[in-house]
């Protein structure tokens, strides 16, 4: 027995219904390649740059896994380098949104706003997470300048940070 992509139409069956079934079969083999066709990786197909230059102006390695959480809706991404002079801080803030932190140079020394304190030295990076619960404050407690790479996400039209008030922690300064 031979199949050859017809049916046969039952007794009374017209020889257009046949034809027309032949050739959604064949209309539908064909979208079925042309979306496997959209499956193969794009390199194949792929032609090599030119005139593009790249520079890694910092890079840090997070001691654990970054848990990063976009804000909802339309999100502001800026790139700021920071700079914190020696025994310089930045003052007890917030942020409305997440931060990753690359430590470039020297070592900063944040206390967060249940006390703890995280000291990230050059070549490391962290997240500082959103919200007003989460104030905190970097100090530059060594010799040298810190400098931080920071990218911001942040919900549409929000300030890079907030002043807040000082968390009460036994032998902090309030600065």
């Amino acid at each position: 027995m031979r199949f050859d992509g017809m049916v046969r139409a039952k007794s009374g069956g017209s020889g257009r219904n046949v034809r027309r079934l032949g050739a959604l079969r064949r209309a539908g083999l064909v979208g079925v390649c042309v979306a496997a066709l959209g499956l193969v990786p794009a390199a194949a197909v792929a032609t090599p740059g030119s005139g593009v230059s790249g520079t890694v102006v910092a890079q840090g390695t997070s001691e654990s896994k970054l848990k990063i959480k976009p804000p909802h809706g339309p999100t502001d991404v800026t790139f700021r380098e920071i700079t914190v002079q020696p025994g310089g801080s930045t003052g007890w803030h917030t942020h409305s949104g997440q931060l990753i932190a690359v430590v470039k140079a020297g070592t900063l020394t944040r206390t967060l706003d249940d006390c703890s304190v995280e000291v990230t030295p050059a070549g490391t990076s962290f997240i500082e997470p959103a919200g007003s619960n989460h104030r905190h404050i970097g100090r530059n407690l060594g010799t040298e300048p810190v400098v931080l790479w920071v990218t911001y996400l942040l919900p549409e039209g929000s300030a890079l940070s907030y002043d807040a008030e000082a968390a009460d922690c036994p032998g902090e300064e309030r600065s």
